[in-house]
Protein backbone atom coordinates (compact mmCIF):
# COMPACT_ATOMS: atom_id res chain seq x y z
CA UNK A 1 0.00 0.00 0.00
CA UNK A 2 1.25 3.42 -0.99
CA UNK A 3 1.69 5.90 1.97
CA UNK A 4 0.64 9.51 0.95
CA UNK A 5 3.07 11.02 3.20
CA UNK A 6 6.01 9.63 0.64
CA UNK A 7 4.28 11.47 -2.63
CA UNK A 8 6.12 14.52 -1.92
CA UNK A 9 3.30 16.84 -1.24
CA UNK A 10 2.84 18.95 1.64
CA UNK A 11 -0.01 17.74 3.62
CA UNK A 12 -1.96 20.35 5.81
CA UNK A 13 -1.71 19.84 9.58
CA UNK A 14 -5.11 19.79 10.39
CA UNK A 15 -5.79 16.45 7.66
CA UNK A 16 -5.33 13.79 10.46
CA UNK A 17 -7.63 16.03 12.71
CA UNK A 18 -10.45 16.35 10.13
CA UNK A 19 -10.60 12.29 9.33
CA UNK A 20 -10.50 11.87 13.73
CA UNK A 21 -13.13 14.38 13.77
CA UNK A 22 -15.87 11.79 12.51
CA UNK A 23 -14.63 8.83 14.95
CA UNK A 24 -14.90 10.97 18.36
CA UNK A 25 -18.03 10.14 19.14
CA UNK A 26 -19.42 6.96 17.95
CA UNK A 27 -22.29 4.98 18.52
CA UNK A 28 -21.91 1.70 20.65
CA UNK A 29 -24.14 -1.01 20.82
CA UNK A 30 -26.62 -1.62 23.80
CA UNK A 31 -27.83 -4.53 24.85
CA UNK A 32 -31.86 -5.01 26.35
CA UNK A 33 -32.24 -4.79 29.53
CA UNK A 34 -30.24 -1.54 30.17
CA UNK A 35 -29.93 0.76 33.25
CA UNK A 36 -28.09 3.91 32.47
CA UNK A 37 -27.64 6.97 34.40
CA UNK A 38 -26.43 10.11 32.25
CA UNK A 39 -25.10 13.46 33.64
CA UNK A 40 -23.69 17.04 32.19
CA UNK A 41 -22.36 19.30 33.96
CA UNK A 42 -21.38 22.89 32.54
CA UNK A 43 -17.64 23.91 33.05
CA UNK A 44 -15.39 26.35 31.98
CA UNK A 45 -11.65 24.49 30.44
CA UNK A 46 -10.27 24.40 33.54
CA UNK A 47 -12.96 22.23 35.38
CA UNK A 48 -13.23 20.01 32.20
CA UNK A 49 -9.78 19.32 33.05
CA UNK A 50 -10.43 18.55 36.44
CA UNK A 51 -13.22 15.84 35.40
CA UNK A 52 -11.07 14.74 32.85
CA UNK A 53 -8.28 13.85 36.13
CA UNK A 54 -11.65 12.29 38.21
CA UNK A 55 -12.03 9.66 35.52
CA UNK A 56 -8.01 9.48 35.39
CA UNK A 57 -8.76 8.34 38.80
CA UNK A 58 -11.51 6.44 38.39
CA UNK A 59 -9.30 4.62 36.21
CA UNK A 60 -6.51 3.79 38.36
CA UNK A 61 -8.85 2.69 41.46
CA UNK A 62 -10.52 -0.38 39.67
CA UNK A 63 -7.01 -0.61 37.47
CA UNK A 64 -8.50 -0.12 34.15
CA UNK A 65 -6.94 1.52 30.99
CA UNK A 66 -7.05 5.61 31.47
CA UNK A 67 -8.18 8.04 28.49
CA UNK A 68 -5.30 9.26 26.48
CA UNK A 69 -4.27 13.03 27.52
CA UNK A 70 -6.59 15.34 25.53
CA UNK A 71 -9.14 12.77 24.87
CA UNK A 72 -12.47 13.96 23.87
CA UNK A 73 -14.21 10.98 24.51
CA UNK A 74 -13.96 7.95 26.59
CA UNK A 75 -15.10 4.69 26.84
CA UNK A 76 -14.28 1.73 29.31
CA UNK A 77 -15.65 -1.40 30.73
CA UNK A 78 -15.35 -1.19 34.64
CA UNK A 79 -16.64 -4.93 35.52
CA UNK A 80 -20.59 -4.29 36.37
CA UNK A 81 -20.73 -1.17 34.73
CA UNK A 82 -19.82 0.71 31.87
CA UNK A 83 -18.91 4.76 31.74
CA UNK A 84 -18.66 7.03 28.39
CA UNK A 85 -17.29 10.37 29.06
CA UNK A 86 -17.39 13.08 26.66
CA UNK A 87 -16.09 16.60 26.37
CA UNK A 88 -17.68 19.45 24.91
CA UNK A 89 -17.33 23.04 24.07
CA UNK A 90 -19.10 24.42 27.49
CA UNK A 91 -19.97 21.02 29.18
CA UNK A 92 -19.04 17.44 29.85
CA UNK A 93 -21.22 14.67 30.13
CA UNK A 94 -20.64 11.29 32.24
CA UNK A 95 -22.74 7.79 31.58
CA UNK A 96 -22.67 4.97 33.67
CA UNK A 97 -24.68 1.79 31.66
CA UNK A 98 -25.30 -1.47 33.63
CA UNK A 99 -26.47 -3.80 31.23
CA UNK A 100 -29.51 -5.66 33.87
CA UNK A 101 -32.79 -5.33 34.55
CA UNK A 102 -34.39 -2.88 36.85
CA UNK A 103 -36.48 -5.67 38.66
CA UNK A 104 -40.50 -4.88 39.97
CA UNK A 105 -39.10 -1.48 41.50
CA UNK A 106 -37.69 1.00 38.29
CA UNK A 107 -35.58 3.94 39.51
CA UNK A 108 -35.41 2.36 43.18
CA UNK A 109 -31.59 1.11 42.42
CA UNK A 110 -29.79 3.35 39.34
CA UNK A 111 -26.48 2.71 37.73
CA UNK A 112 -25.47 5.55 39.31
CA UNK A 113 -25.37 3.85 42.68
CA UNK A 114 -22.32 1.91 41.20
CA UNK A 115 -20.31 4.55 41.44
CA UNK A 116 -18.18 6.02 44.48
CA UNK A 117 -20.07 8.52 46.33
CA UNK A 118 -16.69 10.25 47.62
CA UNK A 119 -15.74 10.08 43.74
CA UNK A 120 -19.24 11.62 42.48
CA UNK A 121 -18.88 14.64 44.92
CA UNK A 122 -16.00 15.78 43.75
CA UNK A 123 -17.04 16.67 40.13
CA UNK A 124 -16.61 20.07 39.22
CA UNK A 125 -19.37 22.44 37.55
CA UNK A 126 -22.62 22.95 37.43
CA UNK A 127 -25.24 20.43 37.04
CA UNK A 128 -27.83 20.79 34.07
CA UNK A 129 -28.88 17.17 33.03
CA UNK A 130 -29.04 14.37 35.17
CA UNK A 131 -31.71 11.33 33.52
CA UNK A 132 -31.66 8.19 35.06
CA UNK A 133 -32.86 5.92 31.80
CA UNK A 134 -33.86 2.38 31.22
CA UNK A 135 -34.31 0.38 28.10
CA UNK A 136 -36.86 -2.61 28.96
CA UNK A 137 -36.92 -6.10 27.39
CA UNK A 138 -41.10 -6.12 27.68
CA UNK A 139 -40.68 -7.34 31.52
CA UNK A 140 -42.70 -3.87 33.12
CA UNK A 141 -45.81 -3.32 33.55
CA UNK A 142 -47.02 -0.28 31.10
CA UNK A 143 -49.99 -0.05 32.50
CA UNK A 144 -51.92 3.07 33.75
CA UNK A 145 -51.53 2.83 37.40
CA UNK A 146 -47.69 1.28 36.88
CA UNK A 147 -46.82 4.39 34.63
CA UNK A 148 -48.21 6.81 37.45
CA UNK A 149 -46.00 5.16 40.19
CA UNK A 150 -42.57 5.05 37.79
CA UNK A 151 -42.82 8.97 37.09
CA UNK A 152 -44.67 10.01 40.76
CA UNK A 153 -47.80 10.54 39.38
CA UNK A 154 -46.25 13.10 36.64
CA UNK A 155 -48.73 13.05 33.18
CA UNK A 156 -46.65 10.76 30.94
CA UNK A 157 -45.79 11.74 27.22
CA UNK A 158 -45.32 8.72 25.08
CA UNK A 159 -43.94 8.39 21.57
CA UNK A 160 -42.70 5.12 19.25
CA UNK A 161 -39.13 5.04 17.47
CA UNK A 162 -37.61 3.29 14.32
CA UNK A 163 -41.23 2.29 13.22
CA UNK A 164 -42.68 1.27 16.42
CA UNK A 165 -40.02 -0.98 17.39
CA UNK A 166 -39.52 1.33 20.51
CA UNK A 167 -41.81 2.98 22.55
CA UNK A 168 -40.37 5.93 24.62
CA UNK A 169 -41.98 7.01 27.81
CA UNK A 170 -40.79 9.86 30.03
CA UNK A 171 -42.23 13.29 31.77
CA UNK A 172 -39.89 15.93 31.27
CA UNK A 173 -39.97 16.18 35.09
CA UNK A 174 -37.37 16.20 37.82
CA UNK A 175 -38.52 13.35 40.17
CA UNK A 176 -38.08 12.79 44.06
CA UNK A 177 -34.45 11.88 43.45
CA UNK A 178 -33.69 15.35 41.93
CA UNK A 179 -33.64 13.21 37.92
CA UNK A 180 -35.33 12.86 35.15
CA UNK A 181 -36.63 9.66 33.96
CA UNK A 182 -36.94 7.73 30.58
CA UNK A 183 -37.74 4.19 29.61
CA UNK A 184 -37.65 2.66 26.50
CA UNK A 185 -39.66 -0.46 25.73
CA UNK A 186 -37.34 -2.38 23.28
CA UNK A 187 -39.78 -4.06 20.74
CA UNK A 188 -37.58 -5.50 18.60
CA UNK A 189 -34.66 -3.08 17.85
CA UNK A 190 -30.85 -4.52 17.50
CA UNK A 191 -28.45 -3.55 19.60
CA UNK A 192 -26.87 -1.40 17.46
CA UNK A 193 -30.09 0.28 17.09
CA UNK A 194 -30.37 0.50 20.62
CA UNK A 195 -27.54 1.91 21.23
CA UNK A 196 -28.16 4.94 18.50
CA UNK A 197 -31.50 5.23 20.12
CA UNK A 198 -30.28 5.70 23.55
CA UNK A 199 -27.57 8.14 22.74
CA UNK A 200 -29.94 10.33 20.71
CA UNK A 201 -32.58 10.73 22.90
CA UNK A 202 -29.67 11.55 25.86
CA UNK A 203 -28.51 13.80 23.72
CA UNK A 204 -32.06 15.58 23.12
CA UNK A 205 -32.60 15.74 26.65
CA UNK A 206 -29.29 17.72 27.29
CA UNK A 207 -29.19 19.68 24.26
CA UNK A 208 -33.24 20.93 25.35
CA UNK A 209 -31.86 21.91 28.67
CA UNK A 210 -29.06 23.65 27.64
CA UNK A 211 -30.97 25.64 24.70
CA UNK A 212 -33.37 27.02 27.90
CA UNK A 213 -30.96 28.42 29.79
CA UNK A 214 -31.49 31.35 28.08
CA UNK A 215 -35.06 32.11 28.74
CA UNK A 216 -34.58 33.05 32.77
CA UNK A 217 -31.88 35.20 31.04
CA UNK A 218 -34.41 36.71 28.51
CA UNK A 219 -37.58 37.21 31.18
CA UNK A 220 -35.49 39.04 33.40
CA UNK A 221 -33.92 41.10 31.38
CA UNK A 222 -37.32 42.16 29.45
CA UNK A 223 -38.83 44.75 31.90
CA UNK A 224 -35.20 46.39 31.41
CA UNK A 225 -35.67 46.49 27.63
CA UNK A 226 -38.78 47.88 28.30
CA UNK A 227 -37.74 50.64 30.47
CA UNK A 228 -34.67 51.50 28.03
CA UNK A 229 -37.55 51.82 25.25
CA UNK A 230 -39.34 54.03 27.10
CA UNK A 231 -36.65 55.86 27.99
CA UNK A 232 -35.42 56.64 24.65
CA UNK A 233 -39.00 57.21 23.75
CA UNK A 234 -39.49 60.37 25.50
CA UNK A 235 -36.09 61.48 25.02
CA UNK A 236 -36.82 61.91 21.40
CA UNK A 237 -40.03 63.66 22.24
CA UNK A 238 -37.67 66.53 24.02
CA UNK A 239 -35.31 66.58 20.86
CA UNK A 240 -38.81 67.54 19.24
CA UNK A 241 -39.61 70.32 21.02
CA UNK A 242 -36.22 72.38 19.85
CA UNK A 243 -34.29 73.03 22.97
CA UNK A 244 -30.79 73.27 21.74
CA UNK A 245 -29.64 74.05 25.60
CA UNK A 246 -30.84 70.65 26.88
CA UNK A 247 -29.12 68.41 23.87
CA UNK A 248 -25.50 67.86 25.11
CA UNK A 249 -27.41 66.35 28.22
CA UNK A 250 -29.68 64.63 26.23
CA UNK A 251 -26.95 63.41 24.38
CA UNK A 252 -24.90 62.39 27.88
CA UNK A 253 -28.17 60.14 29.04
CA UNK A 254 -28.52 58.42 25.38
CA UNK A 255 -24.74 57.10 25.70
CA UNK A 256 -25.56 55.88 29.26
CA UNK A 257 -28.56 54.21 27.93
CA UNK A 258 -26.07 52.73 24.86
CA UNK A 259 -23.87 51.55 27.36
CA UNK A 260 -26.45 49.43 29.60
CA UNK A 261 -28.13 48.18 26.47
CA UNK A 262 -24.56 46.99 25.13
CA UNK A 263 -23.92 45.39 28.97
CA UNK A 264 -27.40 43.32 28.12
CA UNK A 265 -25.95 42.30 24.89
CA UNK A 266 -22.93 41.49 25.38
CA UNK A 267 -24.40 39.15 28.84
CA UNK A 268 -27.08 37.23 26.16
CA UNK A 269 -25.17 37.47 22.73
CA UNK A 270 -23.40 34.93 23.37
CA UNK A 271 -25.78 32.59 24.97
CA UNK A 272 -29.01 33.05 22.69
CA UNK A 273 -26.51 32.09 19.90
CA UNK A 274 -26.23 29.15 21.67
CA UNK A 275 -29.52 28.35 22.06
CA UNK A 276 -30.09 28.61 18.76
CA UNK A 277 -27.21 25.98 17.83
CA UNK A 278 -28.39 24.23 20.60
CA UNK A 279 -32.07 24.04 19.11
CA UNK A 280 -30.79 22.85 15.55
CA UNK A 281 -29.47 20.27 17.20
CA UNK A 282 -32.97 19.00 19.13
CA UNK A 283 -34.43 18.91 16.34
CA UNK A 284 -32.14 16.85 14.30
CA UNK A 285 -31.80 14.17 16.94
CA UNK A 286 -35.83 14.37 17.17
CA UNK A 287 -35.52 13.73 13.09
CA UNK A 288 -32.95 10.99 13.71
CA UNK A 289 -35.25 9.11 16.01
CA UNK A 290 -37.66 8.64 13.26
CA UNK A 291 -39.92 9.59 16.45
CA UNK A 292 -43.79 9.11 15.91
CA UNK A 293 -47.39 9.74 18.27
CA UNK A 294 -48.68 6.86 20.37
CA UNK A 295 -52.53 7.47 19.97
CA UNK A 296 -53.92 8.91 23.61
CA UNK A 297 -50.57 10.40 24.54
CA UNK A 298 -48.85 13.38 23.76
CA UNK A 299 -45.49 12.63 21.55
CA UNK A 300 -42.07 14.11 22.39
CA UNK A 301 -42.38 16.21 19.26
CA UNK A 302 -45.54 18.12 20.02
CA UNK A 303 -43.79 18.48 23.54
CA UNK A 304 -41.26 20.14 21.54
CA UNK A 305 -43.41 22.21 19.83
CA UNK A 306 -45.95 23.71 22.52
CA UNK A 307 -43.41 24.35 25.13
CA UNK A 308 -39.26 24.40 23.99
CA UNK A 309 -40.63 26.29 20.37
CA UNK A 310 -42.21 29.44 22.21
CA UNK A 311 -39.57 29.52 24.40
CA UNK A 312 -36.86 29.85 21.64
CA UNK A 313 -38.74 32.39 19.92
CA UNK A 314 -39.01 34.88 23.15
CA UNK A 315 -35.35 34.81 23.26
CA UNK A 316 -34.87 35.24 19.29
CA UNK A 317 -37.50 38.17 20.16
CA UNK A 318 -35.78 39.44 22.68
CA UNK A 319 -32.18 39.73 20.98
CA UNK A 320 -34.24 41.25 17.97
CA UNK A 321 -35.87 43.99 20.08
CA UNK A 322 -32.11 45.10 21.42
CA UNK A 323 -30.72 45.34 18.09
CA UNK A 324 -33.31 47.04 17.17
CA UNK A 325 -33.39 49.43 20.14
CA UNK A 326 -29.22 49.82 19.69
CA UNK A 327 -29.78 50.97 15.87
CA UNK A 328 -32.83 53.72 17.20
CA UNK A 329 -30.20 54.80 19.73
CA UNK A 330 -27.77 54.89 16.87
CA UNK A 331 -29.86 56.80 15.11
CA UNK A 332 -30.92 59.28 17.91
CA UNK A 333 -27.27 59.47 18.83
CA UNK A 334 -26.29 60.89 15.12
CA UNK A 335 -29.39 62.97 15.00
CA UNK A 336 -28.31 64.46 18.25
CA UNK A 337 -25.15 65.08 18.09
CA UNK A 338 -25.99 67.12 14.61
CA UNK A 339 -28.24 69.29 16.37
CA UNK A 340 -25.18 69.86 19.00
CA UNK A 341 -22.77 70.43 16.28
CA UNK A 342 -25.36 73.34 14.29
CA UNK A 343 -25.72 74.80 17.32
CA UNK A 344 -22.17 74.92 17.74
CA UNK A 345 -21.43 76.42 14.80
CA UNK A 346 -23.98 78.80 15.35
CA UNK A 347 -22.32 79.78 18.25
CA UNK A 348 -18.84 79.65 16.42
CA UNK A 349 -20.22 82.07 14.15
CA UNK A 350 -21.96 84.52 16.57
CA UNK A 351 -18.63 84.48 18.77
CA UNK A 352 -16.67 85.47 15.24
CA UNK A 353 -18.62 88.18 14.14
CA UNK A 354 -18.53 89.30 17.89
CA UNK A 355 -14.58 88.93 17.30
CA UNK A 356 -14.61 91.16 13.73
CA UNK A 357 -16.85 93.97 15.41
CA UNK A 358 -13.91 94.31 17.95
CA UNK A 359 -11.03 93.83 15.64
CA UNK A 360 -13.02 96.67 13.22
CA UNK A 361 -13.77 98.36 16.31
CA UNK A 362 -9.70 98.31 17.61
CA UNK A 363 -8.43 99.14 13.89
CA UNK A 364 -10.51 102.63 13.84
CA UNK A 365 -9.50 103.41 17.51
CA UNK A 366 -5.77 102.40 16.52
CA UNK A 367 -6.26 104.55 13.36
CA UNK A 368 -7.01 106.98 16.01
CA UNK A 369 -4.36 106.55 18.01
CA UNK A 370 -2.18 106.33 14.98
CA UNK A 371 -3.33 110.30 13.62
CA UNK A 372 -2.84 111.43 17.22
CA UNK A 373 0.70 110.08 17.45
CA UNK A 374 1.65 111.52 13.95
CA UNK A 375 0.34 114.90 15.30
CA UNK A 376 2.32 114.53 18.78
CA UNK A 377 5.21 113.43 17.27
CA UNK A 378 5.26 116.14 14.83
CA UNK A 379 5.01 118.77 17.43
CA UNK A 380 7.78 117.59 19.22
CA UNK A 381 9.54 117.53 15.70
CA UNK A 382 8.79 121.45 15.40
CA UNK A 383 10.04 122.15 18.41
CA UNK A 384 13.24 120.51 17.96
CA UNK A 385 13.27 122.86 14.50
CA UNK A 386 12.42 125.93 16.74
CA UNK A 387 15.19 125.45 19.13
CA UNK A 388 17.47 124.65 16.00
CA UNK A 389 16.29 128.20 14.12
CA UNK A 390 16.77 129.95 17.52
CA UNK A 391 20.64 129.33 17.22
CA UNK A 392 20.97 130.50 13.96
CA UNK A 393 21.72 134.09 12.72
CA UNK A 394 17.98 134.30 10.86
CA UNK A 395 18.01 138.39 11.05
CA UNK A 396 21.06 138.47 9.13
CA UNK A 397 20.13 136.35 6.48
CA UNK A 398 16.61 138.45 6.46
CA UNK A 399 14.12 135.41 7.21
CA UNK A 400 11.75 135.08 9.98
CA UNK A 401 11.52 132.17 12.22
CA UNK A 402 7.60 132.58 12.49
CA UNK A 403 7.65 131.95 8.36
CA UNK A 404 10.22 129.22 8.32
CA UNK A 405 8.55 127.27 10.95
CA UNK A 406 5.19 127.01 9.79
CA UNK A 407 6.82 126.22 6.67
CA UNK A 408 7.99 123.28 7.79
CA UNK A 409 4.96 121.81 9.51
CA UNK A 410 3.37 120.61 6.14
CA UNK A 411 6.69 118.90 5.56
CA UNK A 412 7.23 117.64 8.96
CA UNK A 413 3.84 116.15 9.15
CA UNK A 414 4.90 114.49 5.76
CA UNK A 415 7.76 112.95 7.05
CA UNK A 416 6.08 111.37 10.01
CA UNK A 417 3.24 110.44 8.00
CA UNK A 418 5.49 108.70 5.41
CA UNK A 419 8.18 106.79 8.32
CA UNK A 420 4.54 105.49 10.70
CA UNK A 421 3.21 103.98 7.59
CA UNK A 422 6.25 102.40 6.23
CA UNK A 423 6.98 101.09 9.54
CA UNK A 424 3.39 99.73 10.30
CA UNK A 425 3.65 98.00 6.48
CA UNK A 426 6.59 95.99 7.19
CA UNK A 427 4.97 94.63 10.51
CA UNK A 428 2.04 93.79 8.80
CA UNK A 429 3.87 91.75 5.94
CA UNK A 430 6.07 90.24 8.71
CA UNK A 431 2.77 89.31 10.35
CA UNK A 432 1.37 87.57 7.55
CA UNK A 433 1.23 83.98 6.84
CA UNK A 434 2.36 84.10 3.22
CA UNK A 435 5.69 86.01 5.29
CA UNK A 436 5.78 82.77 7.50
CA UNK A 437 6.24 80.83 5.05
Amino acid sequence: MTDARNFGYQIHPLRDAIYDELHMRPFYNLATPQQITHLAACADAQEQEQAFELVCQLCRRYSVNQPQTGAVAFHQEFGDFTIHWERHVEFYSLTVLQPSPCGDLPFQYTAIDLLPADWLQKLPGQMVSAIHLIVDDQQLDFSGPALCRYFEGHRVIVSQAKEDKAHIFTAFKLHGDGFGRFIIRNQGLSDTQMGQLVRRLLELETYRLLALISLPIAKRIVPQMAEIDQKLADMLKQVNLENPRGEQALLEKLTGIEAQLETYRAETNRRFSATRAYHELVKDRLLAMEEGAVCGFFSIREFMNRRLDPALRTCDSLQRWMDDLSKRIERASDLLRTRVNLNLQEQNRSLLSAMNRRSQLQFRLQETVEGLSIAAISYYMVGLLSYLLNGLPLQRWGLSKSVLLAACIPLVLLLVWTITHRIKHRLLKRSSPSAEH
